[in-house]
């Protein structure tokens, strides 16, 4: 499948790099779900290597990532599905220091989000002052979900950018 627009150097070079990639691929055989039944809900930042931080190799454990790792309706769709139809037990919510929605100004992004699209979004930036009770309420948020199944089994963790540790909440 070749691209319909010109790509950037990066982006050309990602797909050299994906070709290699695909020349020695090997994990055809995997199923869908995850070997290990663990989800794990992070942030997308870049910072953060969340197979090689665990020890995960490919199909152990399905990772949602977005911005803050926040617990959104996607990420509950994503667990849900995860659970019920792929056979996930537990979850592993982690954020991190030095996040880019820590302290951030949820209006005025929203404001400048608004001034070049020329609306407002209709969603929150869920911007915090404090990592580690803001993965506490996102554990409880997902322990306290009726649609997820398994809810015993839900621990939150901090990761730090600095160190790599992380640490249990």
């Amino acid at each position: 499948m070749a691209s319909q627009l010109p790509t950037s150097e990066t982006v050309a070079r990602y797909e050299v790099n994906n070709s290699i990639y695909a020349s020695g691929y090997t994990s055809a055989g995997l199923g869908a779900p995850p070997g290990d039944n663990v989800a794990v809900v992070t942030c997308m930042d870049a910072r953060l290597d969340t197979y090689r931080s665990l020890g995960l190799d490919l199909g152990k454990a399905h990772v949602i990532r977005n911005a803050g790792g926040v617990i959104t309706n996607d990420v509950i769709r994503s667990l849900a599905l995860s659970q019920l139809e792929l056979g996930t037990t537990e979850v592993l919510v982690i954020h991190h220091t030095k996040c880019g929605l820590a302290g951030l100004d949820e209006g005025a992004v929203l404001d400048r989000i608004a001034a070049k699209a020329g609306q407002r979004p209709s969603w929150r930036i869920h911007a915090f002052a404090d990592v580690v009770e803001d993965t506490r309420q996102s554990v409880e948020v997902l322990r306290s979900n009726p649609f997820l199944l398994h809810t015993d089994r839900i621990v939150g963790y901090v990761h730090n950018v600095d160190t790599g540790k992380i640490e249990a909440i």
